[in-house]
């Protein structure tokens, strides 16, 4: 259900667990941030060349070591899982936290996920084939995270043969989702399955669009899942609204150095605001990593995280 806006953020995979990964999911929960995500990827962008761990040993870690944060993935996609056995790791992540995760899931892309298991010469997906992949990966999923015993199902994509998720999620009836989407498909998905919908904007914008032209997009993104709820039979009210930031032109780390809302805690006020005023109900912002397009003054994002919202 949605709320006042909630603060979290996102902590790359990229540190090992002793040498400052364990304490930066601690700090999370220190500062009183609602949830702290991680990136489920096989890897991403410039940080392939570097550590990158995986997501559930991650967070079954990041469970055993805070007891009230929630945590999850921002996102999970079908690139490299398949229902049945992500359902096995979820039910399992979801008993370790004492129901603290949250899947956030997605159609995926063209990056490293969507390669690296095939051969070199196989054809990526096509956009079409993402969706309809996402659509029976969501579907499956929900029913087995549902339904722990025996369920059966045969797909285009996928299959399952009595296949059983005992005793179930802590969280009845399952875990939530926050389904990532913008278009007409996705949205649908996310009226129909999810208990939050996730968005990073117009990708379109980020390079050479305006924070008014961002704005205004996310509005209509908005609409669009009103829309989508509306013909679902749902009240959209119902879902929460999450923004991850990081990804819209106010935040480009050239286009707007020393300009960006992570760069000054009037600045993050202001943005949170305006985007509370929209209908968001969670603001998601990445744990600074130095010398990255999320790169961040550390005493600042943590007023941000302690403060910001006293503000609003």
């Amino acid at each position: 259900m949605t709320s006042p806006l909630r603060l979290s953020t996102v902590i790359l995979p990229i540190h090992r667990w002793h040498d400052g990964g364990r304490a930066r999911w601690q700090r999370a929960e220190e500062l009183g941030l609602h949830a702290a995500y991680t990136y489920d990827h096989l890897a991403w962008r410039s940080f392939r060349d570097g550590p990158w761990f995986g997501a559930v040993p991650t967070l079954t870690a990041a469970a055993t070591a805070t007891s009230r944060l929630r945590l999850g993935t921002l996102v999970t996609s079908p690139n490299f899982r398949h229902p049945v056995t992500l359902a096995k790791e979820l039910i399992t992540l979801d008993d370790v936290s004492q129901g603290r995760i949250t899947l956030g899931i997605g159609a995926g892309g063209t990056g490293f996920d969507a390669t690296t298991l095939r051969t070199p010469d196989a054809e990526p997906w096509t956009p079409r084939e993402r969706a309809d992949r996402f659509g029976e990966f969501v579907t499956l999923l929900d029913r087995l995270l549902r339904e722990p015993a025996d369920v059966t199902f045969a797909g285009d994509f996928y299959a399952a043969t009595e296949a059983r998720n005992l005793p179930g999620c802590v969280q009845r009836g399952r875990l939530p989702f926050a389904v990532a989407a913008t278009g007409p498909r996705g949205l649908r998905l996310a009226a129909r399955h999810g208990q939050a919908w996730v968005t990073t904007g117009n990708p379109k914008l980020y390079e050479e669009g305006t924070p008014e032209e961002s704005y205004a997009a996310l509005r209509g993104q908005l609409d669009a899942l009103s829309k989508a709820c509306a013909d679902s039979g749902r009240d959209v009210a119902e879902l929460d609204k999450v923004l991850l930031t990081g990804f819209t032109p106010d935040f480009h780390p050239v286009h707007r150095r020393g300009r960006r809302p992570i760069d000054s805690f009037d600045a993050f006020v202001d943005f949170a605001g305006r985007h509370a005023e929209l209908g968001f109900t969670e603001i998601v912002v990445h744990w600074p990593i130095p010398d990255s397009d999320f790169a961040a003054d550390e005493q600042l994002f943590e007023r941000i995280a302690t403060e910001a919202l006293g503000r609003l």
